[in-house]
């Protein structure tokens, strides 16, 4: 606006204006032997041709330096009462730029804290805000929104360790070395900009001593193998409650184990030590197998030799249980028939005898021939020969009568009546 207003009153402020330093008594400069329009230029020609272009500019009549006063031998001079018109809309357009200097634009996800001497004050929205200008009050913003990150351990590679902040010791009394990163954002932007003096340093130092108290609890194999999400939780955990204590408004997002290992200067007896680890747990997989293969079967074994053993004394059990209830039968028929029971029993048991026996050799009553009976070919010609009768009976219409005995069934009936004569004979001589 001052550079518009000055192009309107077409002021040139120029070293190069041939008419700076021209005095009407240019005489005196001839005289001291300088010629017109060298030197410095004339600062009160220059402020009485500024307020006469700033009256012409507002309507005012230009007088004439030597002319007469219209309001009388009394009043303010013209070029003072232009002077004070110019200093008055200098100074209002200085305010007003003043002023506008306190306007700042807080973006989306942001937040403004106007801070008045440098003491908190208030926290502006997102959008056009306004405060004092300076020195009353100053604005801070802050990103509230945006996820930070914190690395430990390295710094923007793995490659770039920080073995200061990387090496830990074990509950196992064993080093390692774990490389990690913090992601977290701001809840609190006062608490963010006034609790912490270095936040970032303060946080990678919180969370160094978050983790080496996780880890010192911990042993060496649980943090290098299933307990890293356990720690990197447990981590996040104590980090939270220590930020907390220190009012630093941070949430902690995530805590990510970039790399968990032993020291570079043992890894290669670690590796011995982890091969030797899984060889072990081989060998003890394949005996476990091995256990699960075998010991189903012996108790399969063992439960069947059981169940056979049961059974076999059931059967004892109850074969004699039987015998001596049809002895007690026995017992009581013989005291009614002793004879007829003695011929039964004799009969039975011969017929036991027998029916074990594949050859039986007779003494025919001369006492000179030897008859061989197949006994057992006999007793299967019999069975076949009933079965087929059973069958002829229950598919012809007409009765069994007709069929003709074979010629050896009837000779094994004759010699079966004869032993029957004989030894009925023998018992009545005894």
């Amino acid at each position: 606006m001052l550079v518009s207003l000055l192009k309107k009153t077409g002021l040139k402020l120029s070293l190069n204006d041939p008419r700076w330093g021209n005095r009407k008594d240019d005489g005196k400069k001839a005289q001291e032997g300088k010629k017109p329009g060298e030197g410095p230029p004339d600062l009160d020609q220059l402020w009485r041709d500024f307020n006469q272009r700033l009256n012409a500019f507002f309507g005012q009549k230009n007088r004439p330096d030597n002319g007469g006063n219209n309001n009388g031998g009394g009043g303010p001079r013209p070029d003072m009462k232009g002077a004070g018109i110019t200093a008055g809309v200098v100074g209002v357009i200085a305010v007003f730029i003043w002023l506008a200097s306190g306007a700042f634009i807080v973006q989306e996800g942001q937040s403004g804290v106007v801070l008045t001497f440098g003491q908190y004050t208030r926290t502006a929205p997102a959008g056009l805000n306004w405060r004092w200008p300076y020195p009353f009050q100053t604005d801070e913003t802050v990103n509230v929104s945006q996820v930070r990150t914190v690395e430990v351990g390295y710094r923007t590679s793995l490659r770039n360790k920080q073995a200061s902040e990387s090496l830990m010791l074990t509950d196992d009394e064993n080093i390692i070395d774990i490389q990690f990163a913090v992601q977290y954002t701001l809840k609190d932007p006062v608490e963010w900009l006034f609790s912490l003096r270095d936040q970032e340093d303060t946080l990678r130092q919180v969370a160094e001593t978050a983790i080496r108290e996780v880890v010192g609890r911990s042993k060496m194999d649980f943090v290098l193998y299933e307990g890293r999400e356990k720690v990197a939780f447990d981590t996040q955990k104590l980090m939270q409650q220590i930020l907390e204590d220190y009012k630093s408004g941070v949430l902690i997002n995530n805590v990510t184990m970039q790399a968990v290992q032993p020291p570079e200067q043992v890894q290669a007896a670690f590796d011995d030590a982890v091969k030797a680890g899984q060889d072990r747990e081989r060998q003890k997989n394949e005996g476990q197998a091995y256990a699960n293969d075998v010991i189903p079967k012996a108790r399969g074994a063992a439960f069947r030799l059981v169940q056979e053993a049961e059974a076999y004394r059931a059967m004892v059990t109850e074969n004699s249980e039987g015998n001596a209830s049809r002895f007690k039968q026995v017992l009581v028929e013989y005291q009614k028939a002793p004879a007829v029971t003695r011929d039964r029993m004799y009969l039975e048991t011969m017929q036991q005898v027998f029916s074990s026996a594949s050859k039986v050799m007779v003494d025919a009553k001369t006492g000179s021939n030897l008859l061989y009976l197949p006994l057992d070919k006999l007793i299967a010609q019999q069975a076949a020969s009933d079965a087929s009768a059973a069958a002829a009976r229950t598919t012809a219409a007409a009765p069994a009568a007709n069929t003709v005995m074979p010629q050896e069934a009837m000779q094994t009936v004759e010699v079966n009546s004869r032993r029957d004569s004989r030894s009925s004979r023998e018992r009545e001589s005894r």
